[in-house]
């Protein structure tokens, strides 16, 4: 069969046979095929669990540090000795110190843990759960570097003016309070807020605005252009949209190679 056929007004229609096309030729991959293999799988966050273990492991330092403080510093914190001299050759005061130095580095672990895990889960094109906790990933951290300040700020008046001792102790342990309270709130909001992520199971930003904008009536997707929305804002959600849809091809195109070399007999054996 001819390869193309000219028209009447002298252009050339192209027109192309199945036997002169060898991927036409081959044999259709069936239906369940093709969507186990090109539709997105979704990967949950594991950040939650990590986050509940952090903040289970800052209420026991805060519970500690007040029984270490009232055991061992009242009545009288120019004593300074605990039943059993557990702190011993330390003070008091170094030792809630230096847990809260061990605290503050694993709040720093777990930022970049939950930075890390939230990088990968926008390039699979989920960028509104990103920039949804983008100030509350690293929040509990910011509260942590502010209430080290303080008690840095503490401590050098307790150096400059060593009395009263006691009102130190109760205002490092406000501190360490305070500081619990806060990060208490930001962990669990960022917990809840990822743990509904994960259960909703979605597909990526771009397929679910596709999704919504299918059905009329529906809001207007926010790929565009919108009058609501910042310049800023709309250049980010499209370098994601775009960064998604390279790597989303790219995929798509290695399963493609892979599902067609699958069985590389069939087409040999008719021609």
């Amino acid at each position: 069969m001819a390869a193309g056929a000219r028209t009447e007004d002298g252009s050339l229609e192209i027109m192309q046979s199945v036997d002169d096309d060898p991927l036409l030729d081959a044999q259709l991959l069936p239906h369940h095929s093709l969507q186990a293999h090109f539709r997105p799988r979704f990967h949950p966050l594991p950040t939650v669990i990590i986050a509940h273990l952090l903040l289970f492991i800052h209420v026991v330092f805060v519970v500690l540090a007040f029984l270490t403080g009232v055991l061992c510093s009242y009545p009288n914190p120019n004593e300074d000795k605990c039943p059993g001299n557990y702190t011993n050759p330390l003070k008091v005061q170094t030792v809630i110190i230096l847990g809260k130095v061990i605290l503050w580095i694993l709040h720093l672990l777990l930022e970049r843990y939950i930075q890390y895990h939230h990088r990968k889960v926008r390039s699979r094109g989920y960028s509104l759960i990103y920039r949804s906790t983008r100030r509350l990933k690293s929040l509990a951290l910011m509260i942590h570097s502010t209430g080290s300040t303080v008690l840095l700020l503490i401590l050098c008046l307790q150096h400059s003016f060593p009395e009263p001792s006691r009102l130190y102790l109760d205002l490092i342990l406000a501190v360490l309070a305070l500081e619990l309270i806060s990060s208490m709130m930001c962990l669990l909001l960022y917990a809840e807020k990822i743990r509904k992520f994960n259960r909703a199971k979605p597909q990526p930003d771009v397929l679910e605005e596709e999704k919504i904008c299918a059905y009329p009536g529906n809001i207007t997707s926010e790929t565009g252009f919108r009058t609501i929305s910042s310049l800023e804002e709309v250049v980010e959600k499209q370098g994601d949209l775009i960064v998604y849809l390279k790597r989303h091809n790219a995929l798509l195109s290695k399963r493609l190679l892979a599902l067609t070399s699958l069985d590389p007999g069939s087409q040999s054996s008719r021609t």
